[in-house]
C-alpha cells in the first residue's frame, strides 16, 4: 500500500517509513527541506518535496493519487512560536484532509497529543496553550470530514528503544510517556485495522503488545 506521511522527516514519520518499507508497503514522506530527502530515502521512502504552510490543495491532491492511506505527523516543532503551530498542527492537517479528499484517499490517521479536545490549564505556556488549542481545532476538523478517520493521541514522547508494550484505549488515559517506535509500530498497526476508523484513541506505555492492544479497542 502507498501511504503519505506528511511531515516524513519528523522522528515518528522516519521510523514508521522504516516499518513500512520493511513490511513491502510504499511510504512516501513530504519534506519541506530538500536537504531532508536522503535520510528520508535512507528509511526506505520515497521524499515529496510539498511545504504544507506554502502549497496549495491540488498540489497535495496530485501527491496523494493512487494512495491507500495518509497520515499526518508533522508539527512546528520544539522552538516553534503560536503562529506555527496554527499554521502546521493545525493548517497542516486541515489541508492533507482537503487533499485526501480531493484524491478519493479515505483512510486518514492524524497524530495529534494527550491534552487535545480539553482547555489547557489555568497558567500554561502560551507556546504549549497554542499547541494544544491548535491540536483541538485540527482533531474537530477532521471528525467533521467524511474519511475513514483515526486520532491518535498519545503521551509524552522519548527516544527510548520501544518494548512492544502499550496501553491503547479511548481518553482519558492517565499522563505518561510512550517511545516513539512504539508509537510509530501502532500507526502501521491502526493502518492494517480500518475498523478503528471513527476513534480517538490514547496512547501510552503499558504491559500489552501492539497488535493485541489494537484488537482489544475493536470491543470496546
Amino acid at each position: 500500500m502507498r501511504v503519505v506521511i506528511a511531515g516524513g522527516h519528523g522522528k515518528i514519520a522516519l521510523r514508521l517509513e522504516r516499518i513500512l518499507a520493511e513490511r513491502g508497503d510504499a511510504p512516501v514522506g513530504l519534506i519541506r527541506d530538500p536537504a531532508q530527502a536522503d535520510d528520508v530515502r535512507g528509511a526506505g521512502a520515497e521524499p515529496v518535496l510539498c511545504d504544507l504552510e506554502t502549497a496549495g490543495v491540488e498540489e497535495v491532491a496530485r501527491v496523494l493519487l493512487g494512495a491507500g492511506a495518509a497520515v499526518f505527523a508533522a508539527g512546528a516543532g520544539a522552538g516553534s512560536g503560536v503562529a506555527r503551530k496554527y499554521t502546521v498542527d493545525q493548517g497542516g492537517s486541515v489541508l492533507l484532509a482537503n487533499a485526501a479528499e480531493r484524491a478519493g484517499v479515505a483512510r486518514f490517521i492524524q497524530i495529534s497529543t494527550m491534552g487535545a479536545g480539553s482547555p489547557p490549564p489555568p497558567g500554561s505556556d502560551e507556546v504549549w496553550a497554542a499547541y494544544v488549542a491548535a491540536k483541538t481545532a485540527a482533531e474537530d476538523d477532521l471528525r467533521s470530514r467524511p474519511l475513514n478517520w483515526t486520532i491518535l493521541r498519545p503521551g509524552r514522547l522519548t527516544d527510548e528503544p520501544g518494548s512492544g508494550l502499550v496501553t491503547l484505549a479511548d481518553p482519558p488515559l492517565p499522563r505518561g510517556a510512550v517511545p516513539r517506535d512504539d508509537v510509530a509500530s501502532v500507526i502501521a498497526a491502526l493502518l492494517d485495522t480500518p475498523d478503528t476508523r471513527h476513534r480517538v484513541l490514547e496512547l501510552i506505555g503499558g504491559g500489552v503488545p501492539i497488535d493485541e492492544a489494537v484488537r482489544l479497542v475493536l470491543f470496546r
